[in-house]
C-alpha cells in the first residue's frame, strides 16, 4: 500500500489529503475482514453516511467504490476509466459549462486553484467516508 512519504508542510496541503484518504482506506480495509457483511447494510441506517446515496445503496457498494479509488490514486487511472472520463469530459465541454481556449489559457491559476480546492474537499469527504464505514462496521461486529 503506497502511502507518500513526505511529511507536507501545511495541514490543508493536497499531499496531506491525499495522505489522509489512504490512510482511511487502508485502515478500513485492513479493519473489515469480511466485507460481505455490507451488502445488508442500507447507508439510510447511518445518519452521518446520508449523504453519501448511489445506486446501489448499500455499505458494500461504498467499500468497493473506496477501494477503487485508492487503487486509482496510487496505480493511476485506468485506460478505460480514462475513455470514460474523456466522454464526460466532451459532454459537459459542450454544454458550454467551460469558456473558449483562449480565456482557458489566462485562467490558468485560477483553473488550477479551483480544482485543487475541488479536489482536496473531495478527498476531505471521501476520507470521512471511509472513517465512518470503518466505525459502522466496527458497531456491527460489536468492536
Amino acid at each position: 500500500m503506497m502511502q507518500l512519504t513526505e511529511a507536507p508542510k501545511q495541514k490543508n496541503s493536497l499531499l496531506s489529503s491525499m495522505n489522509h484518504f489512504i490512510g482511511a482506506v487502508n485502515d478500513m480495509d485492513q479493519t473489515i475482514m469480511v466485507p460481505s457483511l455490507l451488502r445488508d447494510i442500507p447507508t439510510d441506517e447511518y445518519t452521518e453516511m446520508a449523504y453519501m446515496k448511489s445506486d446501489v445503496d448499500n455499505m458494500y457498494s461504498h467499500y468497493q467504490l473506496l477501494k477503487s479509488l485508492r487503487w486509482d490514486m496510487e496505480l493511476g487511472v485506468s485506460s478505460e476509466k480514462r475513455r470514460r472520463m474523456e466522454g464526460l469530459r466532451r459532454t459537459v465541454s459542450s454544454s458550454s459549462l467551460l469558456s473558449s481556449s483562449e480565456e482557458d489559457e489566462d485562467d490558468l491559476e485560477k483553473q488550477f486553484l479551483y480544482h485543487l480546492a475541488g479536489l482536496q474537499g473531495v478527498l476531505s469527504k471521501l476520507t470521512l467516508k471511509a472513517n465512518s464505514l470503518t466505525r459502522c462496521y466496527k458497531q456491527r461486529i460489536g468492536i
